[in-house]
């Protein structure tokens, strides 16, 4: 019941997204409100994430192993994205969105619900290797659908949220903690974050058609997200000894539903914005009954 809760409540915030589009129409604007969160939010829930605890190196296994996962099933869905689309958005797509997660504000109340609170230090430090992955890979490729590879890679840098992840680390790193008078302010930005990524992804939900559906991308990112990534994390994981905890961390952080800054960078970078919202909508709705499907995967 805990898990179907925690997804539940997460769609509350995409229904007023999609309510506000129904009824306000043209007054609201969905790109803007993904620029205010790129720009000027994104770079605080960034921070936030990176400063809220110190980094237990004792920990830092988990993240590891997690990254090593995500950069073999990103060379696989590469390969067979270029073997099977022709246009580079298309491509771009197919290649990057099975693996940007949403690791944050499903995987870590889900972690607390399966296997309760000591799953916190593992999830919340998968989730910070997971921003920078979203913040560099991710940005790479949906800048890819749009520009040269040499353009693409340069956008990583021309946004903030990098800038103040590595500000974030040296903060983290030097021992340094934000005054109480701070936090306060940081960690509404930050949660102000996720309700308007929801919200946004709401509004461009709103504009999906089921004759627009690109079927072969659809089948394409959801064998990539719920087949071959958990097979390529089972026998991952099988060549490291960890304890079963951290090995069902890793697993469920690979496998819950494609993160809503997958709309936001595809929204950023025009790479064909209404099929990544329907991929990213449908991806969560699966997951419902797919997870008690493979709950037998876990130790």
């Amino acid at each position: 019941m805990d898990i179907i809760t925690s997804i539940i409540s997460i769609y509350f915030f995409i229904f007023l997204g999609w309510s506000a589009k129904r009824f306000l129409k043209s007054q609201i604007d969905e790109r803007s409100l993904v620029l205010l969160s790129i720009y000027f939010l994104s770079p605080i829930l960034v921070f936030w994430g990176l400063t809220t605890q110190k980094i237990d190196m004792s920990a830092v296994e988990a993240p590891l192993i997690f990254a090593a996962a995500i950069m073999i099933a990103l060379i696989v869905s590469f390969v067979f994205a270029h073997l099977l689309f022709h246009t580079q958005k298309d491509r771009s797509i197919a290649t990057v969105a099975s693996i940007v997660g949403n690791t944050g504000n499903l995987g870590i109340p889900l972690g607390i619900a399966l296997f309760g609170e000591n799953s916190i230090l593992y999830t919340s430090i998968i989730n910070l290797a997971n921003l920078f992955i979203v913040n560099t890979v991710g940005v790479y490729f949906y800048a890819r659908g749009e520009f040269s590879a040499r353009d693409a890679f340069v956008k990583i840098f021309k946004l903030p949220a990098i800038w103040f992840g590595f500000l974030a680390l040296a903060f983290n790193a030097a021992g340094l903690k934000v005054p109480d008078s701070l936090s306060l302010s940081l960690e509404m930005g930050a949660y102000t974050t996720m309700v308007l990524q929801l919200f946004s992804f709401g509004m461009y939900l709103h504009s999906v058609k089921v004759g627009d559906i690109d079927r072969k991308l659809f089948a394409f990112v959801t064998v990539m997200k719920f087949v071959a990534i958990p097979i390529l994390a089972i026998m991952i994981l099988q060549l490291f000894e960890i304890s079963d905890l951290v090995y069902n961390v890793i697993l469920l952080e690979l496998l819950v539903p494609l993160a809503v800054m997958n709309v936001n960078l595809s929204a950023l970078y025009d790479c064909r914005v209404k099929q990544v919202t329907f991929l990213v909508f449908s991806s969560s709705f699966i997951f419902l009954g797919y997870l008690f499907l493979v709950l037998g995967l876990f130790r």
